[in-house]
């Protein structure tokens, strides 16, 4: 096996577990990716796969080498960590991932200045859910919400994210409350049961945009990250006035350890978090509009 592709295509196969998944992640058609791990297999004279109705599995001898090929694929990567650590160009592209509320409401009023500024890099925006993967390249720079990141990552803190209470601008507590939490929250969080305990939870949802866009709507009161709905400034949505601890996750930006010395990266890390720092009064709730109950 003297095909570093080879191990490329085995890989992802023994990841996704079919043909088909793999073949996106690689960006080639699913008959490529089956006669590539067929020929693979038959000049290794062992098969790698048992093929089932479900997709495929790894045999013995797949199994075998599945960790040599992930060291492989692994210092693949940092080969090319290095290699573009050393680029000293301040043009070309850059790949950001971040969340999408950020994205629209806390960066974009800043995307112009930077072309301003930076006007031969290309910014490639990845806003989809997910995080992305710095070690492998998924992206070169990366803001996050996380209480911690990885220590293979550098970067700054810009602060710890601020929550409130929001509800619509005619909310009156002497009504029937209802309540809109996260998707995950199976039980009335801490709060609900604090200042509503007798509320009802009205809907759940996985996205903080649309969080905000329900308590627009009048379907109930929800505990939001203090900068979205105060950087929109509706007047149609109110913070209560009920004390919410400041959470443990802070707002983040972060490149790989290997990329430290990269110019492009660096001046853009910079202009980021000057950007973001900017923010801060809206991150830590110091912009909320109040309603008076």
């Amino acid at each position: 096996m003297d095909n570093w592709d080879d191990i490329r295509y085995f890989l992802q196969v023994a990841k996704s577990g079919n043909v088909t998944n793999a073949s996106v992640v690689l960006g080639v058609n699913h008959s490529t990716v089956s006669r590539r791990i067929r020929t693979l297999e038959q000049n290794l004279g062992v098969l790698l796969f048992h093929r089932q109705p479900g997709g495929y599995e790894l045999t013995d001898a797949g199994n075998a080498i599945r960790e040599i090929a992930e060291d492989m694929e692994g210092n693949s990567h940092k080969i090319a960590r290095q290699l573009f650590a050393h680029d000293s160009r301040i043009e070309g592209p850059v790949n950001l991932t971040l969340p999408h509320d950020l994205l629209d409401f806390c960066i974009m009023d800043d995307l112009f200045r930077f072309k301003q500024k930076f006007p031969e890099v290309t910014l490639n925006l990845e806003v989809a859910k997910g995080l992305k993967n710095l070690a492998v390249r998924e992206a070169d720079l990366a803001i996050r919400l996380t209480p911690a990141p990885p220590e293979y990552l550098i970067g700054s803190e810009i602060c710890k994210i601020q929550h409130g209470i929001y509800a619509p601008h005619d909310f009156d507590i002497k009504d029937k409350v209802k309540l809109i939490l996260w998707y995950d929250e199976l039980e009335k969080p801490q709060w609900a049961k604090k200042y509503f305990p007798e509320a009802q939870i009205s809907m759940r949802v996985d996205d903080c945009y649309s969080m905000y866009s329900a308590v627009k709507m009048g379907l109930g009161v929800a505990r939001i990250p203090c900068y979205l709905p105060d950087l929109i400034a509706s007047p149609e949505v109110k913070r209560l006035n009920f004390e919410v601890v400041r959470s443990s996750w802070g707002v983040w930006v972060l490149s790989h350890v290997d990329l430290r010395n990269n110019l492009r990266i660096k001046r853009c890390r910079e202009f980021f978090r000057e950007a973001l720092r900017n923010k801060k009064p809206w991150f830590e709730g110091e912009r909320s509009s109040f309603l008076d109950l």
